[in-house]
């Protein structure tokens, strides 16, 4: 299958210059994580921006300063095959899809699973590409805490457990960004010199202002915010199943439980990936 067959044409972008307010503001209009940027009033892709590059650039405000400049690329005429393997080598979720250098369209992690791996019959069980780290955390975690735990683990979700340890519901780097604003900070540094030894010295005290921005939540625990009914396929789930749920609940990832409904993994769209290599 040719990459023009699932690509979404016609992408969302932002152009240069631009800000962060902009761009958040069509990521959450628009419900997407990630957007390519083009140079102002052309086609001409020059970087790409995604929500973690936002979330890990609270100081800067210009795109221009948080996009990245390193892009994987397509083209209409490669194959899906071929581009899910650019994915998973460069650990990235999308892929601009260019002409003449221009952006004719974009395909994620997501399209290939949603509109290939689920057309397709492979009878593999999940098992085998799942990510067995997961982070999870309390249903009455602070967000701000969750969303610690979250970096941590570098993943996009959070599992939340109730008090008997069992699963209780899901949150995702979209629902931290809904529920959360920069905020600017300043904080003040003192030091003070003198002449040791001389009693008729001055101290010289000097005052640094420093001025920071960074992510402040919502006073909302993970139970508030957090995807109650979480869709979840088990260890011998077949791969194109799991797909089909995928797209059905149009999800990106979804947990794994066990023989017995234990959480034993997590299953992302990248991971699914890896079978349609194979």
């Amino acid at each position: 299958m040719l990459i023009k067959k699932i690509v979404s044409k016609n992408p969302v972008h932002v152009s240069v210059p631009g800000n962060r307010e902009k761009a958040l503001e069509i990521m959450r209009k628009q419900k997407v994580s990630g957007l390519p940027v083009t140079k102002e009033g052309t086609k001409e892709l020059i970087g790409i921006l995604t929500r973690s590059d936002l979330i890990g650039n609270p100081d800067e405000e210009q795109i221009a300063l948080i996009m990245s400049r390193d892009i994987v690329t397509a083209e209409l005429d490669d194959n899906v095959s071929e581009v899910a393997s650019k994915m998973m080598e460069n650990n990235i979720r999308r892929v601009p899809v260019v002409k003449d250098g221009d952006l004719v369209g974009i395909v994620t992690s997501y399209d290939i699973v949603a509109l290939a791996i689920s057309e397709m019959e492979i009878n593999i069980p999940v098992e085998d590409y799942m990510i067995k780290n997961v982070p999870t955390t309390w249903e009455q975690t602070p967000l701000n805490v969750a969303f610690e735990v979250m970096q941590f683990f570098n993943l996009k979700c959070v599992v939340a457990l109730n008090n008997d340890a069992k699963m209780s519901g899901i949150l995702t780097e979209t629902d931290f960004i809904n529920e959360s604003e920069v905020v600017s900070e300043t904080s003040v540094h003192n030091s003070t010199v003198g002449t040791e030894g001389d009693k008729w010295s001055w101290d010289s005290t000097s005052v640094l202002y420093v001025e920071k921005n960074h992510l402040k939540f919502s006073d909302k625990v993970v139970k508030d915010v957090s995807t109650l009914q979480v869709a979840t396929v088990n260890t011998k789930t077949k791969v194109s199943d799991c797909a089909k749920k995928m797209r059905s609940k149009n999800i990106e990832q979804i947990p794994v439980t066990g023989i017995e409904g234990e959480l034993v993994g997590l299953l992302r769209a990248n991971d699914l990936l890896g079978a349609l290599i194979e």
